[in-house]
């Protein structure tokens, strides 16, 4: 990624097994910010910042949280602290608080992907705008950008269930009749609270520990009355804890074909779709593609190019770092 008289490289580190260590690193100027990666280990090349967008385990925050270079929104800090029981050793900011990171003035945005999500933005000494965003449900709050560095979770063109709505109705059917539902303890059962709630359900909802633990903590007051798993009210737990929930009235909350529940599709991420308005908003000149493993990040960019856009996938990074 450069041109001109200006240069954003990404890199990837080397870890001690000779293969690379998750997701990549961003330098520019004299500077070097690595991208929801595992830290490194002192022997190697020690970044000014580790931006953890959020406390997803795939965004390898348990493993940065313990760097004093950690940077992440007070929520995220506090989810990866219930997540691993570890303590958090970075520094923290309120999302949409803008923060300096080794002399670099760097925004904050909400991405709605989970309560205390964020993307990161700045400029370059030459003028260039830098915006990474992590995972995204609602891009309202992007900045434009010369330089975007993106998720590609639902960005393959070619499959179908890349493309979809969330079945609130169905939600809240679903809710209305009484039934329980599977949701991940992180992110997706907060969701669940807080559509139950904007829904009208004002009784006690049930939730199995880290569930509770996690919704307590990042919603306060506006979760509602929260209990353990009960009778007689609706329940939002794991999807392995869904059995000891008592009843057939049990939904699993996903866009997966592989449950042997029946589904609600509702999504943490944009779909493809989004992605591509997401895109448009921004507007950057250049784009890398990152996360998850597999071909959607390869396959997103090679849409994208044909798009017109000037685009890569984690894949192609050709810099390297010990």
């Amino acid at each position: 990624m450069a041109g001109g008289d200006y240069c954003l490289e990404a890199v990837r580190r080397i870890n001690s097994r000779g293969g690379c260590a998750p997701h990549l690193s961003l330098r520019f100027d004299s500077h070097h910010f690595s991208i929801d990666t595992s830290r490194a280990p002192k022997a190697c090349v020690q970044p000014d910042a580790y931006l953890i967008t959020h406390a997803h385990s795939d965004h390898y925050g348990k493993s940065a949280m313990l760097s004093p270079q950690a940077i992440a929104s007070v929520q995220t800090a506090r989810a990866l602290e219930i997540r691993y029981e570890r303590e958090y050793k970075g520094r923290t900011f309120e999302v949409g608080q803008s923060i300096v990171v080794d002399g670099v003035k760097v925004e904050t945005h909400t991405t709605g992907h989970t309560i205390g999500s964020t993307a990161f933005s700045w400029q370059t000494e030459t003028g260039e705008r830098v915006l990474v965003t992590g995972d995204v449900k609602d891009y309202s709050h992007l900045p434009k950008c010369d330089f975007l560095v993106t998720e590609a979770n639902y960005g393959d063109p070619y499959d179908p269930s890349c493309i979809f709505e969330d079945d609130l109705a169905g939600f809240s059917e679903a809710l209305e009749s009484g039934a329980s539902f599977g949701a991940y303890a992180f992110g997706k059962a907060q969701r669940a609270v807080a559509l139950m709630r904007a829904m009208g359900y004002k009784d006690e909802i049930g939730m199995d520990e880290k569930s509770l633990v996690l919704t307590r903590e990042l919603m306060k007051d506006a979760a509602g009355p929260l209990t353990e798993v009960k009778d007689g009210v609706s329940n939002v737990v794991t999807p392995w804890n869904l059995h000891q929930v008592r009843g057939w009235n049990k939904y699993f909350l996903t866009g997966r074909r592989d449950s042997s529940y029946p589904t609600i599709q509702l999504s943490d991420h944009l779909d493809f779709r989004g992605l591509m308005k997401m895109i448009e908003q921004v507007s950057p000149q250049e784009i890398l593609v990152y996360h998850p493993k597999g071909e959607r990040a390869s396959l997103l960019a090679h849409h994208l190019q044909e798009c017109g856009l000037e685009t890569t996938s984690l894949d192609l990074i050709e810099k390297f770092v010990r």
